[in-house]
């Protein structure tokens, strides 16, 4: 009869190199995960480039440029609150000011194109550093209410300012030659203007979002006492990220007001800052494409509801309630979440 001489101990032994091919199981399924999220992210990118591509040939082009300005508006706003947790009730003063500063500097002073977007998004940067300077020092309800009031202030500003021509507004304001040879008062030189900037930013946005500076502001936002016993000046990377959202919001207010040929008080106004609000939970907050969703939701429901009068807001008031109550994250944080793919 044999006898089993095998110890309890050789029993329990793993074979040689078990130890590691477990190991590695966890880090190989993360990183499928984390490639499977980021193609996912690249087929919506090329998705949407490709609508905002062809589209123009079915839809209205001064309407996907309108979807476009405020999808920036969302996006700049939404890096804010999405990504940063700073809830901001203000952020139509960075949109305004910007679009004054753009028709003012290429009606009266006759820059180009590509000059007065620049500075209108200027402006907006150093506003953005001023009043956060301010803002910061608060959080929660504190901080929304602070630039709610600097917004008013910017607002009444505006109201008396002469140069910004009352209630009347800007109007007029030429578009102008980009770079002296392309002529934006041409529908597809405008639209072609207006894409390259949207996209150009949305890239930004993305790449800030998955930077080093972008997880900070992700672990500020989900913890930041955390954040700043782990050695983070978190005051400093609230301002960034608030100067950095008023330039975005800038920039798409600056080409607003060249698109439209107009700036007016209408988009420095408390109810444009609950317009992006409305667009970015609409969307999906936290998510890179949900602003624009949301942005294209509401522009939509503008546009083809506005012959209802007065009644439009009740009907968007009634459409807003049944999304929340349907997706309660948003449009594509629900998307999202059945995913389980980050958008």
């Amino acid at each position: 009869m044999a006898i089993n001489t095998t110890t309890p101990a050789e029993v329990r032994q793993p074979p040689a190199g078990a130890a590691q091919r477990s190991a590695s199981v966890a880090p190989a399924t993360a990183s499928t995960t984390k490639g499977d999220a980021s193609r996912l992210l690249k087929i919506a990118f090329w998705l949407m480039l490709a609508f905002f591509v062809f589209a123009p040939f079915v839809v209205y082009p001064v309407f996907l440029m309108k979807v476009m300005c405020f999808a920036l508006f969302a996006c700049a706003f939404n890096l804010l609150i999405g990504f940063g947790g700073l809830l901001s009730f203000g952020h139509a003063m960075f949109l305004g000011t910007a679009g004054y500063a753009s028709a003012h500097a290429a009606k009266v002073w006759g820059l180009s194109p590509e000059l007065a977007v620049l500075f209108a998004t200027g402006c907006s940067v150093a506003l953005g550093y001023v009043t956060g300077l301010l803002a910061i020092r608060r959080q929660g309800i504190y901080f929304a209410m602070i630039t709610l009031a600097l917004a008013q202030m910017v607002f009444f500003f505006y109201l008396q300012a002469p140069f910004t021509g009352g209630e009347d507004g800007i109007q007029a304001v030429p578009r102008g030659h980009l770079f002296g040879l392309i002529d934006l008062s041409q529908t597809w030189a405008m639209y072609t203007f207006v894409s390259v900037i949207f996209f150009g930013a949305f890239l930004m946005i993305w790449r800030i979002v998955h930077s080093p500076f972008g997880q900070v502001l992700k672990a500020i936002r989900e913890n930041e006492p955390r954040a700043t016993s782990l050695g983070y000046d978190t005051d400093r990377f609230k301002l960034m990220a608030y100067v950095l959202s008023a330039g975005f919001a800038g920039l798409a207010g600056a080409v607003k007001a060249l698109l439209f040929q107009l700036a007016s008080l209408t988009d420095v106004y408390w109810t444009m800052s609950g317009e992006v609000v409305l667009m970015t939970l609409l969307g999906g907050m936290g998510t890179l494409f949900g602003p624009v969703v949301g942005a294209a939701i509401i522009i939509t429901m503008q546009n083809y509801l506005a012959q209802l009068g007065a009644w439009v807001t009740v009907v968007q008031g009634v459409i807003f309630v049944v999304c929340v109550l349907a997706f309660r994250r948003g449009v594509i944080g629900e998307i999202s979440h059945r995913l389980k793919r980050d958008l």
